[in-house]
């Protein structure tokens, strides 16, 4: 049996330095629930289409079910727990219990998480520029506009 080739990676993950050893096809999904026990960003299709492993990488949304884990080394990744400030939930996640925006949740986090990086480059979206931005990520319980109301909610909070 040929061993696999493994990789160190070490990147900020939630504001702290941290270290991955993975093989070279590992991916950051996998790195984040595998080697860090950070859950947040969920496995959905597996294809970075439905976008509810997004999480951010230097502020940039990033479908991390298709990213390689190699890809974030000496970078920075934000995920859902991420936002938490001082142990309760940002005010976008506040919005979002606020609005009853998680139906069955499992959108939720790539939902919020794309919704933090639109919020963190235009603080006042308009309804159309929040649609446009959650676009790629889908919602099969059909709470896309309790989420709209929710990013446009957090924003007037900004």
């Amino acid at each position: 049996m040929i061993p696999e080739e493994t990789q160190v990676i070490e990147f900020r993950l939630n504001g702290r330095p941290v270290r991955s050893t993975a093989p070279d096809d590992e991916t950051l999904l996998s790195a984040l629930a595998n080697d860090h026990e950070v859950n947040g960003a969920k496995y959905g299709c597996g294809r970075a289409q439905c976008g509810s492993c997004t999480v951010l990488v230097d502020g940039n949304p990033v479908k991390s079910c298709a990213a390689p884990l190699s890809s974030v080394g000496g970078r920075s990744v934000t995920t859902l727990e991420g936002l938490t400030q001082n142990g309760r939930p940002s005010r976008l996640q506040q919005a979002f219990i606020d609005e009853q925006a998680a139906q069955c949740g499992y959108c939720s986090a790539g939902m919020i998480m794309q919704a933090q990086a639109l919020l963190d480059r235009n603080p006042r979206p308009t309804d159309a520029e929040v649609r446009a931005a959650l676009d790629g990520n889908l919602c099969r319980c059909g709470a896309h506009n309790r989420i709209v109301r929710a990013v446009l909610r957090a924003a007037k909070g900004a």
